[in-house]
């Protein structure tokens, strides 16, 4: 088979496969393993696993690793300490210590496996820890339910997943070295690894914003794009020449452009290559596995899927339990993290390049993954079930949230609905709350629902896609209900809750654009505001000005009235989602409530130098719940609230003074 026959039998099988996958409503990912192992040499034999193919695949795990690098924060590793340092290190340790155990007394359960040392142990523990972050963050995001309380743990544990990895690349080489120099062999991979990345990042910061700003200013996207190509790749052979992997340096590489203003370009550039290199890798992986083996030995296929989902189902649930979470939150962080990982694919193919697996396992350990993750949407879909069956407080927690819920409305009727409470939702209550008009906002980011009922705002913390929290906000007496996240399938709940139980009750639904216009009509939606219409609209508005048409006062009116009001609009308190280098300039808006041991109390605010800072002062709530503003100059006391505005260096300087003892 030539070269172009063999890529065009990949782009079709690709084809097929991901189009299977979107009409069953599962991750791509499993159509790529599983077109793998049918044009493969154990099936239909389409292809050879020829060496080139494995080369391809191998830049997937590159640019893999590359988009992990470019996603990694250091203020979110800060914030999610706790369950990453927490949460995620003890799950990946206490993974691979008794799984490194049990796999390595196969040997003598299962005699026709051996020998196999502990290195290959160790090498099939550390794949066995890790989790699908592809399949479970799109599930969660689809279930919205990123914010939440078991959703912030499964994002801990998957961030440090992620960080595994790269220690993990670095020890499987080194495992199959001889064992008279295997010491030594781990050691100089160790010293290699930390020599070469201390050097990238000590100066290698600075040297990347410094070609990437030189690259910019040529203004060419396709010289930007090669750029890019050019030092993913460079960096990736820079740490194969130093006799580490490739995906180390695609990893560090990804560090380095982090921590410049260029990443969110780089990261739409990059990301094509990215999805469509590793859906060839995950093709490669399918076409290791031979489905007759695997018939002959189901049994052990069924044990080795069914015993580390329930290993790591019991220890998750376990550990989250021990660092402060309910049984609820519990056990569902535990069955959306027992499955099996795309990084585990990566370790195994590498472990089998090293010689780390004995040939009879590997069919069967992959089997076993790839059962685990398609199990992971069904398991998630009935996640909730599971958890209200087998946990008894859980049903008491749920109608506590509700009741809290209640309790903010009970007294609220003609009231306004916001679901969400984001830059949007923020924007549109200031609105309501100037005409005088009652409002109450469901949010699922605890951090921002803390932040603003402190700013005197009604909101309460609850999912706006669950019925219950809707009837407990009262969709009832509502006079209207205003959808403000972008998120389609929320939409459509929120749009069946309030067709079903209050049809009379009008909703307005936010959209990206005009795509799913006719859906969320049809699903009940009174009015949809597409953000690109309503962007389109500003504009004509605009150049009908500008060419003198009729009516062109009301549309100079109604331009300077915008942009009044978006002036006053500049602020929004800040939440996890609201994450990424492009915000970091602009304004946002911070609570602070001051204690009884701070200097500034009995001070004026024209005493403080907030001004000079870039701050200003948005209102003053007193103790007693009493709103002062702030232009009348009044004295700060003991409990007051402040409500900041400004960037976000600027703000965290306002606060610490404002709070020192």
């Amino acid at each position: 088979m030539t070269s172009l026959e063999l890529t065009l039998l990949y782009l079709l099988a690709a084809v097929l496969g991901v189009v299977a996958c979107r009409m069953l409503r599962l991750p791509a990912m499993l159509g790529y393993l599983v077109v793998g192992v049918l044009i493969g040499p154990n099936a239909l034999a389409l292809a050879d696993d020829s060496e080139s193919v494995r080369h391809l695949g191998e830049f997937g795990v590159v640019f893999l690793m590359f988009v992990i690098g470019l996603e990694f924060n250091l203020g979110k590793l800060r914030a999610m300490r706790t369950h990453v340092f927490g949460l995620g290190l003890s799950q990946v340790l206490l993974t691979v210590l008794p799984a490194t155990i049990g796999t390595f007394a196969l040997t003598y359960y299962l005699p026709r496996y051996a020998p196999m040392g502990w290195q290959s142990a160790l090498a099939l523990s550390g794949a066995l820890a890790m989790s699908s972050t592809a399949i479970v963050v799109k599930l969660m995001s689809d279930r919205l339910e990123l914010e939440s309380e078991h959703g912030k743990r499964v994002m801990g544990v998957l961030l440090f997943q992620d960080l595994a990895v790269v220690p993990l690349l670095v020890l499987i080489p080194a495992l199959s070295s001889p064992p008279e120099v295997l010491l030594r062999e781990v050691a100089i991979a160790a010293v290699k690894a930390a020599v070469l990345i201390a050097l990238l990042l000590a100066g290698g910061q600075r040297l990347m914003r410094w070609w990437l700003t030189l690259v910019a200013r040529r203004k060419s996207d396709e010289l930007f794009v090669l750029n890019m190509l050019l030092v993913t790749l460079g960096l990736a052979w820079l740490t194969e020449l130093a006799g580490l992997s490739l995906a180390l340096g695609a990893f560090i590489a990804g560090i380095l452009i982090s921590e410049t203003e260029y990443k969110v370009m780089v990261e739409a550039d990059i990301r094509p290559f990215h999805d469509v290199l590793l859906g060839l890798f995950f093709i490669t992986i399918g076409m290791l596995l031979d489905w007759r083996p695997v018939a002959r030995e189901w049994e052990l296929v069924l044990v080795l899927m069914t015993l580390p989902v329930l290993f790591k189902l019991l220890l998750v649930t376990g550990l989250a339990k021990v660092f402060g979470a309910t049984a609820g939150v519990s056990l569902r962080t535990g069955l959306y993290l027992a499955q099996a990982g795309e990084f585990g694919f990566v370790l195994l193919a590498l472990a089998q390049q090293n010689n780390l697996v004995p040939p009879a396992l590997l069919n069967p350990v992959l089997a076993s993954m790839v059962l685990s993750m398609l199990a992971t949407p069904f398991i998630i879909q009935w996640s909730n079930r599971i958890v209200m069956k087998l946990v008894a407080s859980e049903w008491m927690m749920q109608s506590l949230q509700m009741t809290q819920i209640a309790r903010r409305s009970i007294n609220a009727n003609r009231h306004i609905i916001i679901c969400g409470y984001g830059r949007c939702g923020q924007n549109v209550a200031r609105m309501l709350a100037q005409e005088g008009i009652p409002y109450i906002a469901l949010d699922l980011d605890p951090d921002r629902v803390r932040q603003a009922t402190a700013a005197g705002d009604s909101v309460v913390f609850g999912d706006a896609s669950r019925l219950q929290a809707l009837i407990a906000a009262g969709l009832v007496r509502a006079s209207a209900v205003v959808i403000t996240y972008l998120d389609v399938p929320g939409a459509i709940k929120v749009l069946g809750a309030a067709r079903q139980h209050a049809p009379q009750v009008p909703v307005i639904v936010r959209t990206k654009d005009d795509r799913d216009l006719e859906k969320l009509q049809k699903a009940g939606a009174t009015e949809v505001v597409p953000e690109t219409l309503e962007g389109s609209l500003m504009l004509a508005s605009h150049a009908l000005a500008l060419v003198s048409v009729p009516m062109r006062r009301v549309i100079r009116i109604v331009r300077d009235q915008r942009d009044a009001r978006y002036n006053l609009l500049r602020g929004y308190f800040h939440g996890a989602d609201d994450d990424g280098g492009q915000d970091f300039e602009q304004e946002r808006l911070s609570t602070v409530t001051l204690p009884p041991e701070a200097e500034t109390l009995g001070r004026v605010l024209s005493q403080l130098p907030l001004g000079d800072q870039g701050v200003r002062v948005v209102s003053l709530r007193r103790s007693n719940g009493r709103v002062l503003d702030p232009a009348s100059d009044p004295p700060l006391e003991d409990g007051d609230t402040l409500v900041l505005s400004g960037r976000p260096d600027t703000l965290a300087l306002a606060e610490e003074m404002l709070l020192r003892g």
